[in-house]
């Protein structure tokens, strides 16, 4: 018998919209609402300025260890912009920005990162899930709450986020394996920030793209620029789309760049060159997007002046009525409170036992 080439179902496609001067195709531009268009810019900015701030506060002692996402904000927005209400968004820990676009709270974050369980809560009518600290490991509850939503013939789909080390992972298989034999309506973001913490992307994979390992799987993968806002919204729409329409899940690779620390443990000069991070900086997605909504004449220099000094304004009044909050004492008992719906009888014994304690 000669030997024959099999037909695949799907092929890997690279898009991108808006080049690194923010110049746009015409032919793919999808002239997306002014109101939209000004949220997105919104949700960037004010993402990148708190997680500035972030880094400031931490320097100062004034909060914990945290993964910056500078850089990487339209990979985030992109996505979770075209979600439901009802939809599920399912991040790693460095979903800042698409977290507070999907109604986390800064206040939130900075609990949460300042040491306090109160930060891991989430309130009523958010479907989101709390950050996930070990990698890959949101991948398989992600398909778990896509596999739910099919079971109970919903329409709604599950988003969750990792970066390019987690495909390296177990997890990330066994996901993308599960989705695929049923074909959930889960979508896949693969933030690919070319580092793992230390390890760049060359040394972590030999194929060519991330978003070809979808194919072994049955699921459809994309490579997109990952600083192209635009690129992000279509191909996350397009993605979200086909799993409501019960034509299953897809594997989307944001090519992007951390441009600052894998955490505020970390010293990325030790790995990485700074003509490395000047030629990412030139990517800058923000920059980019700026110069195409001025282009629309949506935006100017002073409109985007005083979008800076009301943000820094919020964030100010964020971090103060926080750290207010941290000042105030705590209830330890409130450490049991916020990790499962039901505490288990083992938990509420801990729970009485620190209590007797206490003498509360």
């Amino acid at each position: 018998m000669p030997r024959k080439v099999l037909e695949l179902p799907y092929q890997v496609l690279y898009l991108s919209i808006l080049d690194e001067d923010g110049n746009v195709d015409a032919d793919l531009d999808p002239d997306l609402p002014a109101e939209m268009l000004l949220r997105l810019h919104r949700a960037m900015l004010l993402g990148r300025r708190f997680d500035e701030r972030m880094l400031k506060l931490q320097r100062q002692g004034r909060i914990g260890t945290f993964a910056p996402i500078k850089g990487q904000e339209a990979a985030q927005v992109g996505p979770v912009a075209v979600l439901r209400d009802s939809d599920w968004m399912i991040p790693a820990f460095r979903e800042t920005a698409g977290e507070l676009m999907r109604g986390r709270s800064m206040e939130s974050v900075l609990l949460y990162f300042g040491g306090y369980d109160e930060g891991g809560y989430v309130p009523e009518g958010i479907n989101n899930f709390p950050i996930s600290v070990p990698v890959g490991s949101q991948m398989l509850h992600a398909v778990g709450v896509a596999w739910g939503l099919q079971h109970d013939g919903k329409d709604d789909v599950a988003m969750t986020f990792f970066g390019d080390g987690a495909t390296s992972q177990g997890d990330f298989h066994e996901a993308l394996n599960f989705a695929g034999v049923w074909q959930v309506p889960a979508v896949f973001v693969c933030q690919n920030n070319q580092w793992a913490i230390s390890i760049p992307r060359a040394k972590q994979t030999a194929a060519q793209t991330l978003a070809q390992k979808a194919l072994a799987y049955g699921v459809r993968g994309i490579q997109v620029d990952g600083n192209d806002i635009l690129a992000m919204v279509v191909a996350a729409q397009e993605a979200v789309e086909r799993a409501r329409a019960g034509e299953g899940p897809t594997l989307i690779e944001a090519v992007t760049y951390r441009m600052s620390l894998h955490t505020t443990a970390d010293d990325p000069k030790r790995y990485r060159t700074d003509d490395e991070v000047e030629t990412w900086e030139a990517r800058d997605p923000i920059t980019r997007f700026q110069v195409y909504l001025k282009a629309k004449g949506l935006l100017d220099d002073a409109q985007i002046a005083a979008l800076e000094e009301e943000v820094e304004a919020e964030i100010q009044a964020v971090v103060a009525r926080t750290e207010a909050q941290m000042a105030e004492p705590v209830d330890p008992l409130t450490m049991f409170d916020y990790t499962y719906a039901e505490p288990s009888p083992y938990l509420l014994e801990q729970k009485e036992e620190l209590r007797r304690e206490l003498g509360a």
